[in-house]
């Protein structure tokens, strides 16, 4: 069925674009939707077909032969192109009018060559599917939720499948989810950056939510859209693996849950990492195993390049006779600093021939790696938590 060109509904506005940048053929159509000044300059985008986008322009430039030269007027490199047909390589024989449309969509965004680069490498799919599918209505949604051109633009470029997911059956009512739970917009877009992946994730059941119940997180809280959103996108097998992993140690399912409300990243961490650390504050340092309820830095600090080569370091200065020794409470001070800090307050104050073995000893300490870790199996479980 052929479309009415009515349907296309152009609210013209000043467009200044650098022809260098991006000149494509007769076939280029117009953006079907512009952002100048962070406000749409929409055309009705879910209504246009491949035949509608060819017929906007007249007749022009010389047509393109293949989709290296269309990449070429968007702007790309030979480097460019080279990295994005490594990582789909379907594109060296993709439909030029499609191509051409699509990159059109993109460029109507702000997305420039750079950003096609890491969309392709992050999503390399994207220019082979539909993009256009209710595209108006996304992005008015999104601008509405993001607040900014910018901001916009920085979500897609981490998560280009914002253009894919499912517009009413996926994006609003996950959204529209979070929002009932507590979460306002302006929290949840700093979210929705730092995980990319949080759209297609979430879900929600009785069981999570008494998991967020017993954190004991009010809503006012900072920490409540974290805990949130963790549990939000993880598997409640997961978050029940890793409590019971915590709570072997010596604590309560109560205190356990209570340190998740103040420190939710720790769902993120693997099972295998909570058991190294706490075996190495417990059996090691000597430590009780609920001083994590007070110091969780603990469980999230590197053993091999943090904690194992503090501690030994410690027990050199010790051995030495030097001032300040690493003790007591000082330990928990000195496992928290940044390196710099950390080796201006304990060995570079030293004299420089003392402050020379000192790092020698820490330098080889911390190169010490752990046993039989080149040929470690990775087992991996699909989403990371």
């Amino acid at each position: 069925m052929e479309a009415k060109p009515s349907s296309l509904v152009i609210k013209v506005g000043s467009l200044l674009v650098n022809s260098q940048r991006f000149i494509f053929s007769s076939k280029n159509p117009l953006c079907s939707t512009c952002i100048l000044s962070g406000t749409f300059k929409s055309v009705t985008c879910s209504t246009i077909s491949q035949t509608q986008a060819e017929t906007v322009s007249g007749d022009g430039a010389e047509q393109p032969a293949n989709s290296v030269e269309v990449l070429r007027r968007y702007g790309c490199s030979d480097d460019d192109i080279e990295k994005m047909f490594l990582r789909r390589p379907s594109l060296r024989n993709a439909d030029l009018s499609q191509l051409q449309f699509k990159l059109n969509l993109l460029w109507g965004l702000g997305i420039t060559s750079n950003d096609l680069v890491k969309i392709i490498n992050c999503r390399p799919r994207l220019l082979s599917v539909r993009i256009n599918h209710f595209f108006d209505e996304r992005l008015e949604y999104f601008m509405t939720l993001f607040g900014s051109r910018e901001t916009l633009l920085k979500a897609i470029i981490r998560n280009p499948s914002l253009l894919t997911y499912d517009f009413h059956n996926r994006i609003k009512p996950v959204i529209t989810l979070y929002e009932g739970l507590g979460i306002s917009r302006e929290d949840l877009v700093p979210l929705l950056l730092s995980r990319p992946t949080m759209i297609p994730r979430t879900s929600f059941n009785d069981e999570k939510m008494e998991y967020i119940r017993k954190s004991g997180v009010s809503k006012g809280s900072n920490m409540f859209k974290h805990v949130v959103s963790i549990i939000g996108v993880s598997r409640s097998q997961t978050i029940c693996e890793k409590a019971a992993n915590i709570e072997k140690f010596g604590m309560s399912n109560e205190e356990v849950w209570h340190l998740i409300g103040r420190s939710p990243y720790l769902l993120t961490l693997s099972v295998d990492k909570v058991q190294r650390n706490m075996t190495f504050v417990v059996g090691t340092m000597k430590l009780p195993a609920n001083v994590i309820l007070e110091h969780p830095f603990l469980l999230y600090n590197n053993l091999e390049a943090v904690l194992k080569p503090r501690w030994l370091l410690a027990g050199k200065i010790e051995e030495m006779g030097l001032c300040p020794k690493i003790k007591g409470s000082l330990m928990l001070r000195a496992l928290r600093m940044a390196e710099q800090r950390f080796l201006k307050a304990f060995v570079s104050c030293h004299p420089d021939v003392v402050a020379k073995e000192l790092m020698d000893f820490y330098t080889t300490a911390k190169c010490v790696k752990r046993l039989a870790v080149s040929s470690k199996k990775a087992v991996f479980k699909g989403f990371p938590f």
